[in-house]
């Protein structure tokens, strides 16, 4: 069961790894603002003589006699959003396993990458578990740590992450199968938990500080849809900034005013706190420029 560019690297690992196997693959469209992926892990999965099933609810009635009637040696879940009913994932000999972009019980839920950056952390991880009832519970076969640099973006990181994924993959994949792969039961008192993320949620709050929107700015980045905000009431995506460090003290301040302009570098923004510079910048309908080229008046306010 798998989604995303991740979920096809893992895909093809598996094909890679075990030739001769009997695969059935299930995933999902994907979101009107994410990389396509379906049709490239359906394509992958039909030719490799695999069967192929698009759905968000594997325990849909439709599916009953497939889960009644097939043997399934091994389960493997990447990227996966939707409930998973315990009648499918008890359903293989050997188990089903998750793949999760966190050092659990750090991070259990949606988007852990992207909220670790958000919250700036200096680190993420992977882990690889047994799959449970309750959401990321289940006991811990193998995580390695990665870590986040203070200026890394999201796209470094989560190939960072995919190549973690791949590498437990191929490491754990023969102990899978035949049962041996060592099991540790979390530490459920140390749990942190992530709420979904949907586009709106990269909308910047410049009353933040700095810190917190040049944060939310690499976390959102591609390939993901871009922190933004508003310029004369059309929407202004934030690509790229850089953290000023200590700069002017202002103590006449209108959070979201640019207050200086450097052509061909960006413009400085001034935040709840202290100020941003803005590198690169897409008002809609337009193509991606340096923010010097757009945002050049000492007028302009950025916001609602």
């Amino acid at each position: 069961m798998c989604a995303t560019q991740r979920g096809l690297r893992c895909l093809q690992k598996l094909v890679e790894m075990l030739p001769e196997a009997s695969l059935v693959v299930f995933s999902f469209r994907e979101e009107s603002w994410e990389p396509p992926f379906l049709d490239d892990i359906r394509k992958l999965a039909i030719s490799a003589g695999g069967r192929f099933f698009e759905t968000t609810q594997v325990g849909e009635t439709r599916f009953a006699s497939f889960w009644d009637t097939t043997l399934i040696d091994l389960m493997l879940v990447v990227s996966w959003r939707y409930i998973i009913p315990a009648r499918v994932y008890l359903r293989p000999r050997s188990g089903t396993f998750v793949f999760h972009d966190s050092l659990l019980p750090e991070y259990r839920g949606f988007a852990p990458t992207v909220w670790a950056m958000i919250n700036g952390e200096d680190h993420t991880g992977v882990t690889l578990f047994a799959m449970s009832e309750a959401i990321d519970a289940g006991d811990i076969v193998d995580q390695k740590r990665i870590p986040i640099g203070p200026d890394a973006t999201i796209a470094e990181t989560v190939n960072r992450v995919t190549q973690t994924y791949v590498e437990l993959l191929e490491a754990n994949l023969p102990r899978l199968l035949d049962g041996s792969a060592p099991r540790h039961i979390q530490d459920h008192s140390r749990a942190t938990f992530t709420c979904k993320r949907t586009p709106t949620d990269a909308e910047i709050d410049w009353s933040s500080t700095t810190e917190n929107i040049y944060n939310l700015i690499r976390a959102s980045s591609a390939p993901y849809p871009g922190a933004y905000t508003y310029l004369g009431g059309k929407k202004l995506v934030i690509w790229s900034a850089a953290w000023m460090g200590n700069g002017r003290r202002y103590v006449g301040r209108v959070p979201g005013r640019i207050v200086e302009v450097k052509p061909g570098e960006g413009s400085i923004v001034l935040t709840g706190n202290g100020c941003l510079m803005l590198k690169t910048v897409q008002i809609e309908g337009s193509n991606t420029v340096c923010a010097a080229d757009l945002l050049k008046h000492l007028s302009q306010t950025l916001g609602r």
